[in-house]
Formats: C-alpha cells, structure tokens, sequence
C-alpha cells in the first residue's frame, strides 16, 4: 500500500469513528486515470488508451441492522446524508456529491440487486475538476462497496457500466465509458486499450523508464459542457453524412473520398476523431515495443489535432506542452488530455527528466498564464477498483 493511500485510509478511519462512534469493518478503493491518448473518442465508439492513477476515492463502510444508508463525505466538511432502500431513491438537493451514492444504489436496485443497510464515510484525493475522473472513481467504489456488503460478486466490468449509467441517468450527465472501466478494471504498471464499442480491453505495459506526469493547468474549464455537446453534434452531422453510425466507422482515406460538401469546421472535426481513433491504435502498438520515439510523435500529433482540428485547447496549455517538450525532446511523449478548454496535460517523462519538467514548469507557465501556477503528479499506473 503506498504512503498515499495509508494517509487515506487513517483519515478515513478517523471520519468515520466521529461520525458513527465505531471502526469501520470494510475498506474499498477506486483509482482516478488519465487518458495517455484517444481524445473525444470514446462518443465516436472509437478506441481510448487511459490508466488508472495511485489517486483514488475511498469508502470506509459497516452493514447496518436497517434498510437506511447513511454517508459522510472527508470532502464537504463530513457533511451526512442518507436515503431509504426501501423507498424509490430520490435526489438530494443539499448534498450534491451524495447523488452519486444514490445514483449507484439507484442503478443496482433497478437491476434487481438486494441491497443492505450501511454506514459508509467517502474521501479521496483525486484533484477535484482536474479532469482525473474523481466522479467515476466514487461511482465505481459505491458499486464494489454496496455490492460486496450485499453478497453479490458483480464483475469489475458490470460495476463499471453501473457506473456509467448512474452517471447517465441519474446525475445527468452524458459520459462515455472510458473513465469508470478503466478505473474498475486498471491493472498495475500498464495502460488499457479500451474499444468504447466492443468494451474489449486489452493491457497494453507502459515502456520502463516513463514516469506518468499530469501537469493542471489550473484554467477553469468554464467552456467545457456547452462546447462539449457542440462538439458531440458535429460528430453526429459527420458520421450523418457518411451514412455510418459512428465515426469510428471511417478511416481516413473514406475521410478524404467522400468528403464532398461537408463544410470546412464539420469536416475538421471528423478529421480529428478519425486520425485519433489511428493514433490511439498505433501508440498501443508502439507501447508494446517500448518505441518511445514513435509515442512521443503519435502524442504530439494528437495535441496538434486537438489545437487545430478539433479546437479544444487554450494558449495556456498549449505553452505547458511547449515547456514539457523542449525538455524532454524525442525521449516521451506531452499532450492536452481530457475534454479541453483548460484542465490537464500529460506527459510520459523519462524519470531523469521529471524534476527538469517541474523546474521548467514553475519558472516559464506563470508568465505565460497571467501567474497561474500549475500542480504536478507524479503518477503510477495502478490497479482498479479492490478491496483492501
């Protein structure tokens, strides 16, 4: 267990006895993740390549005799909230980040899962609004927690999907499945190529040496949702106008062929979901062989992409990526990752090189960012969600 997650896990323990003068008698992780490549993919039923992180949300938990769930959260000042099993799950209007919770039980009770009574205490130290994915990570934790204290052995990959649902359905928003799979199903030291049509997975090893870096820009995303269902609809106008169902179904030289009188932004778009879903493909292959060279170019043409084609980036992580790789040269790879308009870059970064990245960013970003200063993690490629 790192250092990380043993300082998590006290904190916990320490909530919760204030909250329900008693230890808890269960402990359950999910990880955030980062996507190393395969950006606005995941909604084309294209190909992603995240990891899970060793930044993680937690759930202490203790059955309760009743059919009530009771929930705290390290988060918002242990703030408590609870709901009826037995009654239809309603939203709590005072205690957003409950709805999460509930959303989960919600699901799994739809689904027709006998659910017990439970007192559980929430924290985590995923950075909040990063882009890490620190509301898949809760999603997928409720899941493996109400299901295991029930009795029931739902697959990592079920709980994933009823988190995604949750998400969907529940919360109200439209997410793909990319960030509650690999935080379910993440495996140590590697990434995973995800097909977001088929659901295969397959464990691609990170090559020795490469330290995942994500740099937070720290720019609110304030673009993001708006621009995000604009992007989505123009996705669906270009797969429209090839007569496939998804983008993904369309590779470049169908791109060119057929482009007739799609206009110019339309088209531009297609363009980026097309050369990524190829990019994405081709970086797993160059991961397997450990061909860095490769990765690093595959990675930059991806952030080119995004900047020009589907125009999600902002001068300010445009400069981080400069920054980042004016270090580390040909020997990684450094990208926007995430939906956009501000958020994160990451980087794989030979470890020589990771403090030569901090200084680097310390010194140049806040001039060139209004003084922002940007938050740096260090990351490892960890297992998904499990018991502990």
């Amino acid at each position: 267990m790192n250092p990380r997650t043993i300082e998590l896990k006290e904190q916990l323990t320490h909530l919760f006895e204030k909250t329900f003068s008693a230890k808890p008698e269960f402990f359950f992780q999910a990880p955030g993740r980062v996507n190393l490549i395969g950006e606005h993919t995941d909604y084309n039923d294209g190909f992603v390549m995240p990891c899970a992180i060793d930044y993680q949300a937690m759930i202490a938990a203790t059955p309760r005799d009743d059919n009530k769930i009771v929930v705290t959260a390290a988060s918002f000042d242990g703030q408590v909230s609870e709901f009826e099993l037995t009654q239809p799950v309603a939203h709590s209007e005072d205690a957003f980040w409950s709805n999460y919770v509930r959303g989960v039980a919600d699901v799994l009770l739809k689904k027709g899962y006998e659910l017990k009574g439970a007192n559980l205490a929430v924290t985590g130290n995923v950075p909040q609004g990063a882009g890490l994915s620190s509301s898949a990570c809760l999603e997928v934790v409720t899941g493996l927690t109400l299901s295991r204290l029930a009795g029931h052995d739902i697959s990592l990959k079920e709980l994933a999907l009823i988190g995604q649902q949750a998400e969907n359905e529940f919360v109200g928003c439209n997410c793909g499945i990319m960030d509650q799979m690999v935080s379910a199903c993440g495996e140590d030291g590697h990434a995973m190529l995800l097909d977001c049509r088929s659901l295969e997975t397959t464990s691609v090893s990170i090559p020795e040496g490469l330290a995942v870096v994500i740099i937070n820009s720290n720019i609110k995303r304030g673009l993001v949702d708006s621009e995000y269902n604009t992007r989505r609809q123009q996705c669906e106008t270009a797969a429209a106008h090839y007569g496939v169902k998804a983008l993904r179904d369309i590779n470049v030289e169908q791109l060119e062929s057929g482009r007739g009188d799609l206009d110019e932004m339309t088209y531009r778009r297609a363009k980026h979901v097309v050369t990524e879903n190829q990019r994405t493909v081709e970086a797993a292959e160059a991961m397997k062989t450990s061909d860095v060279l490769t990765l690093g170019r595959l990675m930059a043409e991806s952030h080119v992409s995004m900047r020009d084609d589907f125009e999600v980036t902002v001068p300010g992580i445009d400069a981080i990526v400069e920054i980042v790789k004016d270090v580390i040269g040909d020997e990684g790879g450094v990208r926007m990752t995430g939906g956009g308009f501000g958020g994160c870059i990451v980087a794989l970064t030979p470890e020589a090189k990771v403090d030569a990245v901090k200084e680097a960013v310390a010194a140049k970003y806040p001039a060139v960012s209004n003084g922002l200063v940007a938050d740096i993690y260090v990351c490892t490629p960890s297992q998904g969600a499990s018991t502990l």
